[in-house]
């Protein structure tokens, strides 16, 4: 987690506290946005940055997307 900013150390961390292991326990935006007390765009801009850094993945759902951590 070097390469990481305090955000997305942030975001992993939160994460890592909410359970989000794998693709049945994914969280959402919101959910994560909850647990950092951080503003949702933020989160979301933060979230793509970690995809394309391939330290989380996300899959689109009906609603909204999931996160969780890759292995």
């Amino acid at each position: 987690m070097a390469d990481l900013n305090p955000i997305e150390q942030m975001i992993v961390k939160a994460l890592q506290e909410l359970g989000a292991t794998d693709e049945n326990k994914m969280k959402t935006a919101d959910d994560i946005a909850k647990k950092t007390n951080r503003p949702k765009g933020q989160i979301t801009n933060t979230l793509v940055l970690l995809v394309q850094k391939g330290v989380i993945d996300r899959k689109a759902r009906e609603k909204a997307a999931g996160y969780y951590l890759k292995k």
